[in-house]
């Protein structure tokens, strides 16, 4: 039975629009982490071509090197081609660029200051930083690092390291205690790491500086590692226990963005992470406080 042929990519604007070029997208798009290989009908079914049609796009696509075909299962998946061209993207893409956006609408939407963070000789180094628009703002340096187990940023960036690297970190560092609330214990920090890794955020609760609170998400590259961590925080009176819940989904947004942008949709640790995340936030409620660990 004839079957009507689309495309879900966005039409280019007006004349500028071809077809061709749009098959061709909505073809490449079809294939994913979880369904890396597919034969012609189901290609032909997703995509809404005809099953004739799909095919000869496939061959061409295949002469070219954009996919490849088993030649036992006659089944398609990307080709090497796309793997040297998303090389190239990834070799012109800077942390700093790519992040600031996000950063900024982050900050826009919270209203409070932002951080984007990496680790550094086990410190979460401040690299980016921008400012709220309020009269009390973060005492905070771009540049300087800051106790990893003590501070949002730092816990998150912690939290894809294994426990053996942890705890070196924080044997050769120390735990300081720099408020009432800092996490002091190895095995409580570990506990901690674990929560922040099933939800996909972490609280500093008064924990470096008292009167301030902060949430920070991890931002993943295209190999699924966590290569920074973005975040924001504020005042106690502004950043309460009630607001961390919308203020976390808020940064693990802009941080899934980023990660998104910098190619981690196609790794598998990105998809399991953002799987968990949503799971964990439409179905679990959590408390106000969240990610506190007993201390």
């Amino acid at each position: 039975m004839a079957t009507t042929e689309h495309t879900d990519t966005a039409p280019a604007p007006g004349r500028y629009r071809i077809q061709a070029v749009e098959r061709v997208g909505a073809i490449l798009d079809v294939f994913t982490s979880e369904e890396p290989e597919l034969g012609v009908t189901e290609i032909a079914e997703r995509t809404g071509l005809h099953k004739s049609t799909a095919h000869r796009f496939l061959v061409n696509l295949e002469s070219v090197g954009l996919l490849e075909r088993d030649s036992r299962t006659q089944r398609y998946r990307l080709g090497l081609r796309m793997f040297e061209m998303g090389g190239i993207v990834l070799a012109q893409m800077n942390l700093w660029d790519e992040a600031l956006p996000f950063l900024e609408r982050l900050v826009a939407e919270s209203g409070e200051t932002g951080h984007l963070a990496v680790l550094e000789r086990g410190e979460a180094i401040y690299i980016e930083k921008v400012e709220a628009r309020r009269a009390l703002r973060i005492p905070s340096a771009m540049g300087r690092g800051y106790p990893a187990h003590a501070t949002s940023l730092g816990k998150v960036l912690l939290s894809d390291l294994g426990e053996d690297e942890v705890r070196e970190i924080t044997g050769a560092h120390g735990m300081a205690a720099y408020t009432r609330t800092t996490t002091t214990d190895v095995d409580h920090l570990l506990a901690e790491l674990a929560d922040i890794r099933a939800h996909g955020f972490a609280v500093d609760d008064e924990e470096y500086d008292e009167g301030l609170r902060c949430v920070g998400a991890p931002i993943r590259d295209h190999t699924g590692r966590v290569v920074a961590a973005l975040g924001i925080g504020g005042p106690v009176t502004r950043v309460t226990p009630e607001r961390v819940e919308e203020l976390a989904r808020l940064v693990m947004d802009a941080a899934d963005g980023l990660s998104r942008r910098l190619g981690a949709s196609q790794s598998g640790a990105f998809a399991r992470a953002a799987r968990r995340v949503r799971a964990t936030t439409s179905t679990t409620p959590r408390p106000s406080a969240a990610l506190r660990v007993a201390r």
